[in-house]
Formats: C-alpha cells, sequence, structure tokens
C-alpha cells in the first residue's frame, strides 16, 4: 500500500524556496541581468536557481506569497477531546516503570499517533483556535518532548504500535489541500526518535514524501514552524535526515532496504525536507545551528563531477542533483569540484594556445602552456601589474612564477612566495589601497578617491589565482567582503550593472569597525530626543588627504535632521555608504579581478564564508594533528631526532610555529581539508650537522640533518626558519 503512494513531482519546491529566501532587489540597479557570462561552459540549458541559499535571509509573510497561494484556508475537522496533561502523562510512565503494566501507557501511545487528528487533540496547545499563523504552530511542545523523550524506553509492542499508527496516518486518503492540522502533525512525526533506526526507514521515507510534495504555502508554514524548535531537537532532526541519505547511498546491510531502482525517489524527498530546516535556520541570526551542521561528508565519496555536470546540463529540472542543494555539501567536496572545473578550464585554455600555435605552423613552446610571471623583487608590484595586464587572456592557465636573477625553478614553492611578498607589500599601510583596524583585526578598502584602479584588480585577480591554483593567502577581510564578492556570483553580461552591492547591516560595520557600529547602535536605542540632543543632519563626513569631505545620504541630507523617527533610516544609509556606496570603484576593479580568474558555475555552490576558506584557509594551527600526519624519509617517527624536533616545536610560540609551516611549504595558513592535506614531509639530510635545516616547499618538504642534541637542533631551526625569503638551487 505505501508503495502505492501519491507521486507526486516536486516541481514547486525550488520556487518555494526561491521565494522564501529571496532577497527585496535594490531599485533599478540590482536586477537580474537576462544574459550571463559563462566561459568555457557547454550545453548549458538555463542557469540554476540555488535553491537553499543561506545568503538570502529575508523573512516572508503570508501576504508576500504569490496570489495563487492565497487560497482560503480548508476548514479544520472538529477533533475529538483529549484532556490528558503532561504530568498525568509523566505519572502514567512512573507507575508502569514500577508496576511493570504499561497498558494506560500502551492505549495512549496507540490512540495518540493513530491518525492526524488524534495528534493534533493531544498536542495542540487549544483545540478550539485554529492557530493558522505563521508566529505559532499551536503545537505543546513540552509534551511532543516528554511522550518522544519516553518512548524508546517502553516495550517493544508500544513502539510498534506507534509505528502502525503513523502507516494509518500515511494511508489517508486525501481529498483537497492539506489543512493546519496536518502540517502540525508533519512537524510533530519529523521529530519522532524512532525514526533514527534503519528498520522504521520505509516509513519515514513515505513521511519524508509527502513533506516534500506539499504546496508552496505548506512548506511556508513548516519552514516558519521549525525555527521554533529547540536546538537539541532541531539537530536531531537535521543529524536523522543527513543519516538516512547516508545509509541509502550506502548502506551497511543493503538487505535491510528495498532496490535502489525501487526507491530512487527516497534521497530527493529527504534533500527537499532537509532544505526546509536549512531555510528554517537561515532565518534566524544567529542560526539555531551551523551551517556545517548541513554538511554530508558522505557526499565526498561519490562522483562528484557527475553531480556536478548534470546540474550544469540540467539546472533545477526535475532531473536530481545534490549541487541543486549546495548547503548540504561539505567544503572540501566543493573544494575538489573547484580543483577539477579549474583543472578541465586550464587543460582547455592550453590546448586551444597550442591549437592555435600550430595551425599558424609556428613550433609549440612548453611555455605557452602556463601562465608565466616574471618579477624582480625591488619592483613586486609593477611587475606583477604589468605581467598580468599583458597576460590577461592567460590568467585560467597554470601559475609559474620567476623572479629575476634567481636560480629557483617553479615546482609550486616560487609561486607561494610571490603570493605572501605581494599581499604583503599590497596591504602595507603606507601603500594606502586598504586600511587595518586594530580593533577587528581585519582590512578594508581605502575610500580614498584616484585615477586608476587596476591595482584592487590585480588584488582581485590575486585572489582568484589563488583559488584556481589551490594556494591559501594570509588575507584578513571581514565577512561582509566575501559577501560583495558574490553579488552576484556569476559576472553580469551588462557592464552597467552594478557589481559587489549586497544588502548590509549594522552587524556587518559591527566586524569592521565595531566602535562607530557601537555608536550608532546607542544612536538607535537612545530614549532622549535625539534631533535636540545630537544636532546631526544625513551627512557623512570623512578626511580624504587631509581635507574634510561632506556627503550626502540622501538628496538634500544636509538639510535633514536626525530625528526619533528617522534614525533607523540614517544608520541604514550611514552604513550602506560606508560598506557600499564609497568604495564603489575600489571594490568593482576587485570584483572584476577576482572572476577574470574564477568565473565558473562552481561558484554558485559556494557561501561568503566558503569562498573565505577557500581563499585564507584556516588560522588555527595544529601542530600535535600536524606530528599525527607527518611522513618520514630516511627517518623512523621514533629516531631521536625526530623526538627532539617534535619536543621543539610543540613548546614554539604561535609566532614560531606559524614561521616553520612557512618555511616548509610556503604558507603560514591550513589548507581547506586540515593539515593531513599538507603531505608535509622531513627528510633526512646526509649533510654536516653544521647546516642549517633546508626546505624544498614545491613539495612541503623539510630536510633535517642529524643533529646531536636537543639544543643544536632549536638553534639551528630557528635560524633558518627566521630567514626563509629566496630561493636557490643546491
Amino acid at each position: 500500500g505505501l508503495e502505492g503512494g501519491a507521486k507526486n513531482q516536486f516541481s514547486t519546491f525550488s520556487n518555494f524556496i526561491t521565494t522564501i529566501n529571496q532577497k527585496k532587489e535594490g531599485i533599478g540597479n540590482r536586477n537580474s541581468p537576462t544574459q550571463l557570462v559563462l566561459p568555457n561552459i557547454k550545453n548549458v540549458r538555463d542557469l540554476p536557481r540555488i535553491c537553499l541559499d543561506v545568503r538570502q535571509k529575508q523573512r516572508m509573510s503570508i501576504d508576500a506569497l504569490p496570489q495563487e497561494l492565497k487560497a482560503p484556508f480548508p476548514p479544520e475537522p472538529s477533533l475529538p477531546i483529549r484532556t490528558k496533561t503532561v504530568k498525568d502523562f509523566q505519572d502514567d510512565v512512573e507507575k508502569s516503570k514500577a508496576s511493570g503494566d504499561w497498558k494506560a501507557v500502551h492505549s495512549f501511545y496507540s490512540t495518540t499517533f493513530d491518525s492526524f487528528l488524534e495528534i493534533n487533540a493531544a498536542f495542540k496547545k487549544d483545540t478550539n483556535s485554529p492557530f493558522n499563523t505563521v508566529e505559532d504552530s499551536g503545537i505543546d511542545t513540552q509534551f511532543v518532548n516528554a511522550v518522544y523523550d519516553a518512548l524508546l524506553n517502553t516495550p517493544q509492542d508500544v513502539q510498534k504500535s506507534v509505528l502502525k499508527g503513523i502507516i494509518n496516518g500515511l494511508l489517508q486518503e486525501w481529498t483537497g489541500p492539506r489543512t493546519k492540522d496536518d502540517l502540525r502533525a508533519y512537524c510533530i512525526l519529523l521529530q519522532n526518535p524512532q525514526f533514527s533506526n534503519t528498520s522504521t526507514y520505509v516509513i519515514y521515507a513515505h513521511l519524508l514524501r509527502q513533506i516534500a510534495a506539499l504546496t508552496e504555502a505548506d512548506h511556508h508554514f513548516l519552514v516558519h514552524w521549525s525555527k521554533k524548535i529547540s536546538q537539541k531537537r532541531f539537530k536531531q532532526v537535521v543529524d536523522r535526515l543527513l543519516q538516512f541519505i547516508s545509509l541509502r547511498l550506502f548502506p551497511a546491510k543493503p538487505e535491510e532496504f528495498p532496490p535502489m531502482v525501487k526507491c530512487t525517489w527516497w534521497i530527493p524527498s529527504a534533500t527537499k525536507v532537509l532544505a526546509l530546516f536549512n531555510a528554517a535556520n537561515s532565518l534566524i541570526s544567529p542560526p539555531i545551528i551551523s551551517y556545517t551542521d548541513f554538511y554530508n561528508s558522505t557526499l565526498d565519496h561519490i562522483d562528484l563531477m557527475e553531480e556536478y555536470h548534470n546540474w550544469q546540463c540540467y539546472g533545477n529540472s526535475h532531473r536530481f542533483s545534490f549541487c541543486q542543494y549546495p548547503f548540504i555539501i561539505s567544503i572540501a567536496a566543493k573544494k575538489v569540484i573547484i580543483q577539477r572545473d579549474s583543472e578541465q578550464q586550464m587543460i582547455s585554455i592550453a590546448r586551444q594556445s597550442l591549437v592555435d600555435k600550430v595551425s599558424r605552423r609556428q613550433k609549440p613552446d612548453m611555455n605557452m602552456l602556463f601562465l608565466n610571471v616574471k618579477v624582480r623583487r625591488t619592483h613586486l608590484v609593477s611587475d606583477s601589474l604589468d605581467e598580468l595586464a599583458r597576460k590577461r587572456a592567460d590568467l585560467k592557465k597554470k601559475l609559474k612564477v620567476t623572479f629575476v636573477g634567481e636560480a629557483g625553478l617553479d615546482m609550486g614553492g616560487l609561486t607561494k612566495e610571490w603570493f605572501l611578498l605581494l599581499i604583503r607589500q599590497i596591504f602595507h599601510p603606507d601603500y594606502g589601497m586598504f586600511t587595518y583596524h586594530k580593533d577587528s583585526h581585519c582590512h578594508w578598502f581605502s575610500s580614498f578617491k584616484c585615477d586608476n584602479y587596476s591595482e584592487f584588480r590585480l588584488v582581485g585577480a590575486l585572489m582568484g589565482l589563488a583559488v584556481y591554483n589551490s594556494i591559501t593567502l594570509d588575507i584578513r577581510f571581514p565577512p561582509c567582503c566575501y559577501k560583495k564578492l558574490l553579488s552576484p556570483p556569476i559576472v553580469p553580461c551588462d557592464h552597467n550593472t552594478l557589481v559587489g552591492i549586497c544588502d548590509v547591516t549594522l552587524d556587518d560595520l559591527f566586524q569592521i569597525m565595531p566602535e562607530l557600529a557601537h555608536g550608532l547602535s546607542e544612536l538607535l536605542s537612545y530614549e532622549g530626543n535625539v534631533e535636540e540632543d545630537f544636532y546631526s543632519t544625513f551627512q557623512v563626513f570623512q578626511e580624504e588627504f587631509g581635507v574634510i569631505k561632506s556627503y550626502s545620504l540622501k538628496a538634500n541630507g544636509d538639510k535633514i535632521p536626525v530625528t526619533n523617527q528617522n534614525r533607523k533610516e540614517y544608520v541604514q544609509l550611514y552604513v550602506d555608504f560606508l560598506l557600499n556606496k564609497s568604495i564603489y570603484k575600489q571594490f568593482a576593479a576587485f570584483y572584476y579581478g577576482f572572476h577574470s580568474v574564477c568565473a565558473s558555475y562552481a561558484l554558485l555552490l559556494l557561501r561568503p564564508e566558503e569562498v573565505e576558506i577557500l581563499v585564507c584557509g584556516s588560522p588555527e594551527l595544529d601542530m600535535s594533528a600536524l606530528q599525527r600526519s607527518t611522513q618520514y624519509e630516511g627517518y623512523q617517527k621514533t629516531d631521536l631526532t625526530i623526538r627532539y624536533f617534535w619536543d621543539v616545536v610543540l613548546g614554539f610560540s604561535l609566532d614560531l610555529q606559524k614561521k616553520l609551516l612557512h618555511f616548509a611549504t610556503g604558507s603560514d595558513r591550513v589548507p581547506v581539508g586540515g593539515m593531513a592535506d599538507l603531505n608535509f614531509k622531513i627528510s633526512k639530510s646526509e649533510t654536516s650537522t653544521n647546516w642549517l635545516p633546508v626546505a624544498h616547499t614545491c613539495f612541503n618538504q623539510l630536510c633535517l640533518p642529524p643533529y646531536k642534541n636537543k639544543k643544536e637542533l632549536k638553534q639551528k631551526l630557528i635560524i633558518g626558519i627566521s630567514n626563509a625569503e629566496g630561493f636557490g638551487l643546491e
């Protein structure tokens, strides 16, 4: 009977999530372009709508729903009268435990879960009230929690009666739209802890299928009701859904489940229900659980590129792909997709260069397969700018760096140092491109006007090249920067379309200029007369090269006083001016520089936080984890020299540990996969112990002579890692 259930296509699901999360578009300048620039991407039928974009957090009321969804509520059937309270139930459970007679408890469970009406009769706070709003589900949460907490400790026949009742409810013939009582029942049933057991998965799958097939308006209610669930219960539901997907993909006992060909809808249904919880999580600030709690690491082991290509070709059509729901794909898996997509683009560009050369009957040169950058250390920024501007057509080739006058061959190490030195120089306060804010420990774009913004484009291209070539950078931008970098994630074809503009809040300003943000927050909560006490107008004053300049936040802003009534508008315009308008040209150049290298569908899969991790890696060093994953050549991990080494390193200050990592790998940041992804190796150097350690940063390899004692090793190691600039050949 269950297998013969409704086989609705979930065609409205993507539209629902898009609607519920969609932000208000800015007037005129934020309209989505009708044409998109997608270099080197073939056979794209339509731009996939990322249905669960957690960057978009607008709360949506029922009035905001499309007109066709505003159907009158179907009448609620009258509910049976049930008077049992939480205390009555708990007393019954205690009596049953003491006497061993579970009849009363069995009767309660079998009656309560026998139908959706009975579920509402037991758990609805007031059976006479409709509870037809998104603000209040009308569910007696305390009672639901008590019933579920006791369920797994009851005899098997009690637990079976609950599952039998749920089957009865799911087999009910639906003759019209779902009522709010039906939605309440779905919301309650999703929290049933029995669905953690694989023996219940067939029932669970049909429950998920029915929920996934609900209308957009019904999903709207479930999302808003779900965000009221406690953090503990919310996390449990999410974990159950992730486990369900994992075990269906890779079952420990395949015989426990129907053949995959008979239940291809299991995983899409579960993923779509999980999307509702992701949408609910994104509506609250701070979110109920971390976005990383939605990652399913099992997906790291499937053919991700097939998923990615299906998504490219079929978009959000009825062909399911996990890429339609990027919140479930871990950052490690997304990195794999981006790397492979980058490699394919590199190969395609290199092949085209080779074909062009041959077609002109010219001799092929291996250098044409790379982006070759030659720079002088004494003119690092200007040389880099000239090279990247001159070789713009080659940006998607593999990067290869040469320092003029040095013999080092770039197998990766020179590239890392080029990035490091260039970033260090560009972000130096004396250079004037970026302002360092000590309170927030981050850089922000200088608002000073200039004639040429090409250096900002260079910084954007550097970040793009770093992601494209899997290099981590020591850049300290606030999260707001990465949100702007994905606004929009695909470069618009119309260059008149504004880029790098996103909705910003006081929270974003707190992450950059906490003192100023605190002052604006005080203004919003001030209980006195704002106009008389602050005497401010809708103006901003900024110092530029020793001259104070004023900017109006709106037309005739210098004549409009800030009052108790308009102070919210003033604060919002002030924040928007600082983070969007005052730095528009600088950030637009930075945006185009980044996307000149990284233009890819894969960016649509990323959250701003994930872009930051891909660019910067993690600053958290765990040297114990590095010790566990280190490989040895010529040494054993029990050798005295190796034991001395780790005793010294684990005792280093954080600054010295970063210097060691930079010395050995070319970067002091940890990649996405953690220390294990470094593939760090310590090799035995047969040179004299008078020599310093040597590093091959191309291969993350440290060559360590067999020093006689710990003191000598520590002394030589500190000298080596503290003087680690420049390359030579032995």
